[in-house]
């Protein structure tokens, strides 16, 4: 099932903006994914960008939302954007579908 998305988010905005004027973000609150720099279809476009989110959509579904928020921003003051422990395992994830899928392509 592909997940629920809200093209054109405020808060996705903001965050291109934090991260230093990425071209596109999406960042998942709740059970959807905000998206800011990026249309539905070139997310969906982009199966690692999809697998990316959704670890941080699993991630959500386990925590909860107000665990999962403040962890991750405590995370992010902590060390950093990219070595987050949510975004490292959310890259992570993201690198073996597209491991597994290429198996399965084969």
């Amino acid at each position: 099932m592909e997940p629920r998305t809200f093209v054109n988010s405020p808060l996705a905005r903001i965050a291109r903006l934090v991260l230093g004027r990425a071209p596109r973000v999406a960042m998942v609150i709740g059970k959807t994914v905000h998206l800011s720099g990026a249309t539905r279809a070139e997310f969906l476009a982009d199966p690692e960008w999809v697998a990316h989110e959704e670890v941080h959509l699993r991630q959500v579904r386990d925590l909860g939302l107000p665990r999962f928020l403040w962890q991750y921003l405590v995370e992010s003051a902590r060390v950093g954007y990219y070595q987050n422990r949510f975004e490292v395992d959310a890259r992570e994830g993201a690198r073996q579908f597209m491991l597994d899928r290429a198996k399965k392509a084969t």
